[in-house]
């Protein structure tokens, strides 16, 4: 099924977590393309310390065909690796964030994990580059498309697509 993922960083060379993290995705089992990739966009943080600096957030889709806990699991450990700590303060700056954004059709709920993402329809930073790479998906438990969830957004979050881009795949 098609996974749709977010990826951030605002700490360290960005540009690099980004890369290196997605990288890190398409090595998880079950994890196979077509791969798509959003650009990359600098975003002002959102819910954070007001010294917390602007992220480079991009969307990719992949397939998936596991569990979505493995998933879940494995994406954490990616954080891990990279220097995000399994502790920490909701909303702290970070080297690299990952979050499931949809899984195919899938409706799942445990206290560990939302699918779809519960908040993405209220986030500038998610829809922007999600939109970019499937503007006509419309995820479970949502009536408008990507592109129309776009639209209709309210988020006054500042969202560029960013000098920097992918380098590599």
């Amino acid at each position: 099924m098609r996974a749709g993922l977010a990826l951030g960083s605002n700490l360290g060379d960005r540009l690099v977590a980004l890369e290196a993290a997605r990288a890190r995705v398409l090595k998880i089992a079950g994890v196979s393309g077509p791969i798509r990739s959003s650009s990359i966009y600098e975003t002002d943080p959102v819910d954070s310390s007001p010294s917390a600096g602007p992220f480079l957030n991009a969307v990719i889709e992949v397939e998936f065909g596991g569990d979505p806990s493995f998933f879940l699991r494995s994406l954490q450990a990616i954080e891990l690796e990279m220097g995000r700590p399994a502790q920490r303060a909701v909303n702290a700056p970070r080297t690299i964030d990952l979050d499931i954004l949809y899984l195919g059709n899938l409706v799942f709920s445990t206290p560990e994990l939302v699918i779809p993402h519960p908040r993405l329809h209220l986030r500038r930073f998610v829809l922007e580059p999600f939109t970019e790479i499937n503007p006509s998906l419309h995820l479970p438990g949502h009536n408008a498309s990507t592109s129309a969830l776009l639209d209709s957004l309210q988020d006054p979050a500042g969202v560029h697509r960013a000098a920097q881009q992918w380098k590599t795949l």
